[in-house]
């Protein structure tokens, strides 16, 4: 596996004072080497730990790895290029988020993990409800074991302001089936991405994270 140093720090940092086209051109090669192909390997590292306790997961790094052009098409920030790379780890990948998993973002300034389920549509939403409302109990289970919780603290998410009256009574107990979406988050300092135990951590916390994502993607498909 390659080594991510002190040289992807300082090129995101570089980039974070120059975002535009023509100081990237400039710097591409600074990018190729210390960016893209360590973070490439880096991956395909995670990829490998996570199948032997996640044998669904079977993509590839270049599956799970984000663009580092950014889409500026409904944004007011027009700089070009993210300052930061990412690699979403599910069976999925990039190319379908609403399959619960582990989101990596790497900056120079901080680590960000995101799990569960965050772009969920009316249908996928109201199978996770259901599934919540048919034993609240076993879903809470999972969000408070202690080794989810230590990691990620609790299930975040947008509420919706109105619930069908089914689920109103379980929402006294269970608030959190009046989330649009379930997902969770921790950010770690930028010094983990040298330290070399960044692999072990990513996967402890892909570990704490699977029970609540199998629960959640069982939901969606409807298959236990």
């Amino acid at each position: 596996m390659a080594d991510l140093t002190k040289d992807f720090i300082s090129f995101f940092k570089d980039l974070s004072k120059n975002n535009n086209t023509e100081w990237f051109n400039e710097n591409r090669k600074r990018y190729e080497t210390h960016v893209k192909k360590p973070f490439a390997a880096f991956v395909e590292d995670i990829l490998a730990r996570v199948r032997k306790i996640d044998p669904s997961v079977k993509i590839k790094a270049a599956d799970a790895i984000t663009r580092i052009n950014k889409d500026v098409r409904f944004s007011k920030d027009k700089t070009p290029y993210n300052t930061y790379v990412g690699a979403v780890i599910s069976n999925a990948g990039k190319k379908d988020k609403s399959v619960p998993g582990l989101y990596i973002q790497l900056s120079h300034d901080k680590i960000k993990l995101f799990g569960g389920a965050f772009v969920l549509d009316p249908s996928q939403l109201k199978k996770v409800r259901s599934r919540i409302g048919s034993d609240p109990a076993a879903f809470a289970k999972l969000y408070e074991k202690n080794k989810f919780r230590d990691r990620f603290g609790t299930i975040r998410g947008e509420q919706s302001k109105r619930l069908d009256a089914d689920l109103q009574a379980i929402a006294v107990k269970e608030p959190l089936i009046a989330n649009k979406q379930f997902y969770f988050e921790k950010e770690l300092k930028a010094g983990e991405i040298t330290s070399g135990k960044l692999a072990e951590t990513i996967l402890e916390h892909y570990e704490a994270a699977l029970p609540l994502n199998q629960y959640l993607q069982s939901a969606i498909t409807g298959k236990r």
